[in-house]
């Protein structure tokens, strides 16, 4: 897309270039004609005066020729008469007093480089100008540094004596329409600067204001203006004003540059025509005096460009009379008004974009329908509209159209059937006459330049596995005039299309079916989701029995390779109850696990531990730590040392399933002293006296999860009586709930439920595993006996 872009620019960027070439090359060969008419001279010569004018001057070509379209200057003087070109300049007329103004200086300065480039930039903006509007936005642009403008004006000048503002930038449109037609009053400056052909510098608003009627809202707006006269052979008809806010008069070197930006736009004033307003006036009254008498609403609209030839707006050039706007104008009310100033919100709707089509294209515009409601006979009244537009010359002419109650009801029909993808269809069966709406024959591919098919030929259209079915309900039909209501499939350009036809029969005095009408609907969405269901059920239902496969495989395995005892066990003189309860959610196997034997040396070895995961992988690694554990403290490992191959295994062996947590624990009877560590698993619950604890975890991270874990042991010295529960996270953690919570109801519980007799952990467990478990749980119930010294 960016070298798509970059191409793009790069062809603008040179079409731009031999635009501005060509209307160079125009004003050049212009200019040139008109020296041929005036010396004589050949084309040659004239392109060679012209250089020499330039250059002389200190102009640019594109400049030189302006000027001499605009003002017809004669040739050169000779080189004995180039004194002359350093004489003051004429005296001028002001709009205090008519004072001579001192002429320019000769002598280049920054001023004056400034000027020409001033006039260079302006000279080529001149070639894209087209209108009087266009002229006065280009004005400001280049005059705003240089001559601090803040506006300008162009008025120009009627046979009846008054003025006709043709051209405006910087001053709003109420003032602009407020200023726009100027009768011949005595007084205005720019009438006077017309009549007089000399400019009116208008510099002090308190004096200038005593003589002239000041144009403005205030009329003191503007601290200076000037009026410059732009004259065409011996008259002049044309007007620019320069208006500015900063007081003070405009310097000599200012003036002078006024001066040649007024002869630089003579030529491209002339340009536009002498009189295109007064040549058209004639055909716009006539045309509002046609859409005064024309009904229902509609609007004569004329694009409103910006400097870069974008749609800003439309000027409404005639309305009906009974167009009326958002605050109750109707009719000429509308007339020269902005379409956006009458209906703000106008461009936000799609028409806007649907008239600029209409603009580029040529191609008439129709918008989609719409509710509106109308006043009718007194009565509220829901209406339908569209709106069209058709290109006329350079504007449109936009037209609002009531539907009434047979075209809302063909719409409505319209809209059904496209809603519904649907279409109607009629057969006579007396004339064999049929005829089908547009969406029928959409609906079976078919061009309707070919026309409807006969009911009896439908069935040819149909798959071959459906054509018989179609073909007998069709039969039954004609024969004995029995309805139908059958889906059936097709081939078409974009695949199989899946059709419904409802078709019924309408019987003569005789009771024969003389008329078939129905309808065709297209069920292709509707038979691709339910397809599409029965997929995805089926593989669903696969899925489900190979995860149940896997889970019967998996608890199978797990049954071997951790059976479970069914009395107390009693290792190094402790009562250990052992109870393992698989999650109820889900299908799949944990990996929790425990150990409780007695080691060659008397002492007893306790382990509880959880594999992350479920499933066959998890069991697998659940039966590698728990025989792996047994084997390294059988052998004579530290249950630190321990801990840390058993990371080893983990990070270093493909079968392995990821991390796990555990602890391990190794009971001293000679010293009554449990020394203990962990890898990330909650901490033991120890009960003495009936007072709960939890031992202070030794430092250990969970296994798997690093290759440098440091692991520490703890010792705890155990009395008769105490009660050591281990136990994994399935029996204290709990959806949405932080695990301190769970540990607390765990001391709770185990100092509530204190017996002492084989098989009190059912109610222990029973009070912590309230609804459905989600986790595998796995406990370890250590009791000192009390009768132990």
């Amino acid at each position: 897309m960016a070298a798509l872009a970059r191409v793009v620019a790069r062809q603008r960027a040179e079409m731009d270039r031999l635009q501005d070439l060509a209307a160079t090359s125009a004003v050049v060969e212009r200019a040139k004609g008109a020296l041929m008419a005036l010396t004589g001279c050949s084309p040659d010569a004239a392109h060679e005066e012209l250089l020499q004018r330039a250059k002389a001057a200190g102009r640019t070509l594109m400049e030189e020729c302006w000027i001499t379209l605009g003002t017809l200057v004669p040739p050169l003087p000779a080189p004995d008469e180039s004194t002359a070109l350093s004489q003051p300049a004429a005296p001028v007329a002001t709009g205090a007093a008519s004072d001579p103004v001192p002429a320019r200086a000769e002598a280049p300065g920054v001023e004056q480089r400034v000027d020409s480039a001033v006039l260079a930039a302006l000279g080529r903006a001149l070639a894209r100008i087209r209108t009087p509007h266009e002229l006065a936005r280009c004005l400001l642009e280049h005059l705003a540094g240089p001559v601090e403008a803040d506006a300008v004006m162009i008025y120009r000048l009627l046979p009846a004596g008054g003025l006709d503002l043709i051209g405006h930038a910087g001053i709003d449109d109420t003032l602009a329409r407020q200023w726009r037609h100027v009768p011949p009053l005595s007084g205005v400056a720019v009438l006077d600067a017309l009549h007089t052909r000399e400019e009116r510098w208008l510099e002090d608003a308190e004096e200038d204001s005593k003589r002239y009627l000041l144009i403005g809202d205030p009329p003191r707006r503007w601290a200076g203006r000037v009026w410059l006269p732009v004259s065409s052979g011996a008259t002049a008809e044309v007007a620019i004003g320069v208006l500015r806010t900063r007081p003070g008069p405009f310097t000599p070197p200012t003036r002078e540059l006024l001066r040649s930006v007024s002869r630089l736009c003579a030529g491209r004033l002339r340009a536009f025509g002498t009189r295109p307003e007064l040549a058209a006036e004639g055909a716009a009254n006539a045309v509002e005096a046609l859409f005064d008498v024309l009904p229902g609403t509609s609007l004569l609209l004329t694009p409103l460009r910006s400097a870069s030839h974008v749609v800003e707006d439309y000027r409404i050039d005639a309305a009906t009379a009974k167009t009326v706007d958002v605050v109750g104008r109707d009719g000429r009310e509308l007339v020269g008004r902005r379409v956006l100033e009458c209906w703000p919100a106008l461009a936000e709707e799609p028409l806007w974009q649907g008239w600029l089509g209409t603009l580029a294209t040529g191609e008439p515009y129709e918008g989609e329908p719409f509710a509106q409601q109308d006043l009718v006979a007194g009565n509220q009244e829901l209406s339908t509209y569209s709106v069209r537009a058709v290109r006329l010359g350079d504007g449109l002419v936009v037209t609002w159209l009531r539907h009434d109650s047979s075209d809302r009801q063909e719409q409505r029909l319209a809209d059904l059937q496209r809603l519904g993808r649907l279409g109607w269809a009629t057969w006579n069966l007396v004339t064999h006459e049929a005829s089908w709406s547009s969406q029928v024959y959409a609906l079976l591919g078919r061009d309707p330049a070919r026309g409807p098919l006969r009911l009896e030929e439908l069935p040819d259209l149909a798959l071959p596995e459906d054509g018989p079915a179609l073909a007998r309900v069709v039969r039954e039909l004609l024969d004995a005039g029995k309805p139908f209501d059958v889906p059936f499939r097709i081939r078409t350009s974009a695949g199989v299309r899946h059709l419904r036809a409802v078709a019924e029969a309408v019987p003569d005095s005789a009771g024969i079916p003389a008329q078939v009408h129905g309808f065709m609907q297209d069920l292709t969405a509707q038979r691709s989701a339910e397809l599409a269901l029965v997929e995805s059920e089926q593989a669903i239902l696969a899925q489900h029995g190979i995860l149940a496969a896997e889970r019967m495989l998996a608890g199978r395995l797990q049954h071997a390779l951790l059976p479970l005892p069914r009395h107390p066990l009693r290792r190094a003189g402790l009562r250990v109850d052992v109870a393992y309860l698989p999650a109820q959610s889900g299908i799949h196997v944990g990996g929790d696990w425990f150990s409780a034997i007695e080691l060659p040396d008397g002492d007893a070895l306790f382990v509880v531990g959880d594999v992350a995961g479920h499933g066959i992988d998890a069991v697998a690694t659940m039966a590698q730590l728990r025989f792996t554990a047994k084997g390294m403290i059988i052998t004579g490992s530290s249950l630190t040392g321990a801990l840390s191959r058993l990371n080893t295994l983990l990070l270093h062996s493909r079968d392995t399933h990821g991390t796990a947590t555990m602890v391990l624990a190794r009971y001293k009877p000679d010293e009554h002293r449990l020394v203990w560590a962990q890898a990330g698993h909650p901490p033991p619950l120890l009960l003495r006296h009936g007072e709960p604890r939890y031992l202070d975890r030794p430092r250990g991270v969970l296994l798997g999860a690093t290759g440098t874990p440091v692991y520490e042991e703890a010792d705890c010295r155990l009395v008769p009586g105490d009660r050591l529960v281990l136990y994994t996270d399935g029996l204290v953690e709990r959806p949405g709930e932080v695990i301190e919570r769970g540990l607390d109801r765990l001391a709770r519980a185990a100092t509530a439920h204190r017996a002492d007799a084989p098989g009190s952990l059912g109610p222990l467990l029973s009070s912590m595993l309230e609804g459905e478990r989600r986790d595998d749980v796995c406990v370890l119930d250590i009791r000192v006996p009390t009768e132990q010294g």
